[in-house]
């Protein structure tokens, strides 16, 4: 890609990247855990493994726990998390005003999300995002999810987007991989939950410690390296 100049598409996960959901996931696990009497979950710990998925948090928070009763929690997590309406999930401070500027310069936008989308849908409702975003595709889109890259060429395809002309944003490896094996070139977004991960060995092109460091990368003038 010779610059952002030649961008055709932006893609973005969602948890931890474009939105702030820890606080609701946590508020979610903390009622689970009550339920069942189990310690409160502690919340930075939890926070840090947001974007690895419901089962990721609830081994996070759900200690001495074997993964048979994770999967018979699982569906009651999910469903008190969707009970909270993502009441206290909000974008990152300028992200609207980066997703503005995509949209003025004709540059499409969509999110690759290993949520499902019965969960996802909402949330990018009561973000503001509907019908701004040009392609969704959720975890139980397809078979696949990141880091397969199968989601991310669809994302691509949807938005008529060339991988080539295409970067993807996201705050996990499963993300710059998947983007890698599709085709697209990747930033980390160093802001988000990580999954305890250092950004700088994933192998990203670029590497973003905040949402205007990432506006930069996507400057019509900037090369992205």
């Amino acid at each position: 890609m010779s610059g952002a100049a030649s961008l055709q598409a932006v893609l973005f996960d969602l948890d931890g990247t474009l939105a702030d959901s820890a606080p609701d996931l946590v508020a979610a696990l903390a009622t689970l855990c009550a339920e069942i009497g189990h310690a409160a979950p502690d919340p930075v710990a939890v926070s840090r493994v947001v974007s690895a998925g419901g089962r990721a948090i609830l081994r996070c928070g759900l200690t001495g726990f074997d993964e048979t009763r994770i999967e018979e929690l699982l569906p009651r997590y999910l469903d008190l998390y969707a009970q909270r309406g993502n009441a206290s999930t909000h974008l990152y401070p300028g992200i609207d005003d980066m997703l503005r500027d995509l949209e003025a310069r004709g540059i499409g936008w969509g999110i690759v999300t290993n949520k499902v989308g019965w969960l996802a849908t909402p949330m990018i409702g009561q973000l503001g995002l509907e019908g701004r975003c040009g392609a969704l595709v959720a975890g139980d889109t397809l078979a696949t999810r990141k880091p397969d890259p199968a989601p991310v060429v669809l994302a691509c395809n949807l938005l008529d987007a060339d991988p080539a002309r295409t970067l993807f944003v996201g705050d996990d490896l499963r993300d710059i991989e998947a983007g890698r094996a599709a085709g697209t070139r990747t930033i980390a977004a160093a802001w988000g939950y990580l999954n305890g991960g250092d950004p700088r060995d994933w192998g990203a092109d670029a590497i973003a410690d905040d949402v205007a460091a990432l506006r930069s990368c996507l400057h019509p003038d900037r090369d992205v390296r």
